[in-house]
């Protein structure tokens, strides 16, 4: 009898313990997963195992702590104090020639069907000063005999043509007028591509519209003016341009004058995402000469140079070299010729500049005044020299 009751008794020790310990893995795998410290990476817990086998509970996504989740977007580039800017500084010009047709005007210049009698086109001017000068393209005006303002406020003006200067597309106007609204100057030399501008003009006459756009790149020369020695080192952006902005204004974003609109690259003749503008500091250079003088003073460097090519490193042996500006002749009577500059010469800096090809080259040259001094750095037979050019004036070449 003891036997027996000894054997009941083990028995049902040995279920008493074995249901004690099933309760206890149950209770465990009912447990959630531990919240995630609010320093622990974000993960994704995934349950993966074979047929038959059991996993642990539903994954969970652990949560960003409501102080790491940004609560708002960067805001947009609001460009409507700019735009406020420069509207009232935007005038809409319309010129007038008698008797002859105007189709050979350039890209942006609205032209009217050829023919006998009066020819009219229409384009775009920025006030420069408060005075009454104002800056537009050449080709705007170009032969013009007679030419009308109208101002963003629709003051209309009788306007005369100071002068202008073919090699760059530039002409300078003057109205009668005081106190008029101008932007300040920005300084060209500092855009940067990806900085957002505004072009402001009067688009198949459309007046006073804005459109707005990065600058694409810098220092473009698209064959725009026949002359040898013309001036082209635009700015290109993507702002909508089309016939009738062309002497109308790019604006920073901040609201200054960055350069001239002037021309579009097109197959159809109206925007297709290419435009390009005359930047502000060879615009201000030649402007202020034709107002102080009639007429831009250029000084003559006197060389004939084309952008350093794999030709030209191989012929002058300058493999570690991939940019620059080759002289290719000299010119007597030039400030080149003069300082000791020799064919052949690669300029790779003016100042501190660097020069990467002919367009930045031929920018600088166009805005150094006559009687100044550049400091230009050259590689001769491989080895870099400093040569300092005295800017005579164009009348002394030969």
């Amino acid at each position: 009898m003891n036997r027996l009751l000894q054997l009941v008794a083990a028995a049902l020790g040995g279920g008493l313990t074995a249901a004690i310990l099933v309760l206890a893995v149950a209770s465990e795998w009912r447990q959630p997963f531990p919240a995630p410290s609010p320093f622990s990476t974000p993960a994704v817990h995934f349950a993966a195992g074979f047929a038959g086998q059991q996993g642990p509970p539903t994954p969970t996504l652990a949560a960003l702590p409501r102080a790491a989740v940004p609560e708002s977007l960067p805001a947009p580039v609001d460009l409507r104090a700019a735009a406020r800017q420069a509207i009232p500084t935007v005038v809409h010009i319309k010129a007038s020639t008698e008797g002859r047709s105007r189709e050979a005007i350039k890209a942006l210049f609205s032209n009217k069907s050829p023919g006998r009698g009066p020819q009219e086109g229409e384009g775009s001017g920025v006030i420069y000063t408060s005075n009454g000068y104002v800056i537009t393209n050449l080709h705007v005006v170009e032969g013009a005999e007679d030419i009308t303002v109208t101002t963003s406020d629709r003051k209309v003006f009788p306007a005369s043509l100071v002068g202008q200067d073919p090699k760059s597309d530039l002409a300078v106007l003057r109205i009668e007028g005081t106190d008029l609204p101008y932007l300040k100057l920005a300084d060209s030399d500092l855009a940067e591509p990806g900085s957002w501008v505004l072009a402001v003009g009067n688009p198949l006459g459309l007046t006073s519209t804005v459109t707005a756009g990065i600058i694409s790149a810098k220092g473009r020369s698209i064959s725009l003016l026949n002359d040898l020695d013309a001036i082209e080192s635009f700015l290109q952006t993507d702002a909508a341009v089309n016939p009738g902005n062309s002497g109308g204004p790019l604006v920073t974003a901040d609201g200054k004058l960055l350069g001239i609109n002037t021309a579009i690259a097109s197959k159809t003749g109206r925007f297709q995402g290419y435009s390009f503008a005359i930047p502000i500091n060879l615009v201000q250079r030649i402007a202020d000469d034709i107002i102080e003088f009639g007429a831009y003073r250029r000084a003559f460097l006197g060389v004939e140079i084309s952008t350093y090519t794999r030709a030209d490193r191989q012929r002058l042996g300058l493999t570690d070299l991939t940019e620059g500006v080759v002289i290719d002749a000299i010119f007597a009577g030039g400030s080149a010729e003069a300082a000791g500059l020799q064919i052949d010469d690669l300029v790779i800096r003016v100042g501190k500049r660097t020069i990467r090809d002919l367009p930045e080259l031929t920018e600088l040259i166009g805005r150094a005044k006559v009687g100044e001094k550049l400091n230009l750095t050259v590689v001769r037979n491989g080895v870099e020299l400093e040569v300092i050019v005295l800017m005579l004036p164009e009348e002394a070449r030969d």
